[in-house]
């Protein structure tokens, strides 16, 4: 088994309304807040939304080696809209930041666990909901940099 490449990660956890992105150390062993982008839903199908373009500034910013995308699947392990929502902007974003890979991971419960440890450390309501979805993003990124490290023992 080859070992996890060196280099900067970015996770992302797409939402209707709000990005989430983190990013790990260059070793791939911590994933870290890094900021919410709004999402531009207002652009046409051959523009680049704003969110997509701040996204591969952070790519060259970070030189990141990769971006890992939360897919929500659901409990029963289908794939609803959020999930065909969320491949088609991972789809969108590797033709923004090809060659950089854009790789899909499950989120299933990133959102939720990301929730309950804002809480659990006494941050809820509208303070809550302004980092919930870079908090996610930490959560998506370091279950897959996890994954990986125990792949590649």
């Amino acid at each position: 088994m080859s070992e996890l490449s060196r280099g900067v990660r970015l996770g992302v956890d797409v939402g209707q309304v709000r990005v989430g992105v983190s990013r790990s150390d260059p070793h791939g062993v911590l994933a870290t807040p890094l900021v919410t982008l709004a999402r531009d839903l207002t652009t046409g199908p051959d523009a680049v939304p704003s969110d997509i373009a701040e996204l591969a500034a952070l790519v060259a910013e970070h030189e990141a080696v990769e971006v890992v995308v939360g897919l929500p699947v659901n409990l029963a392990g289908k794939h609803g809209p959020a999930a065909v929502h969320a491949k088609a902007y991972a789809d969108r974003l590797a033709d923004v930041i090809a060659p950089v890979p854009v790789a899909l991971t499950d989120e299933r419960m990133s959102t939720v666990v990301a929730s309950r440890r804002l809480a659990e450390r006494g941050v809820r309501g509208k303070r809550q909901r302004a980092v919930v979805d870079q908090a996610a993003a930490v959560e998506i990124l370091q279950s897959w940099l996890d994954a990986q490290r125990r792949r590649t023992r």
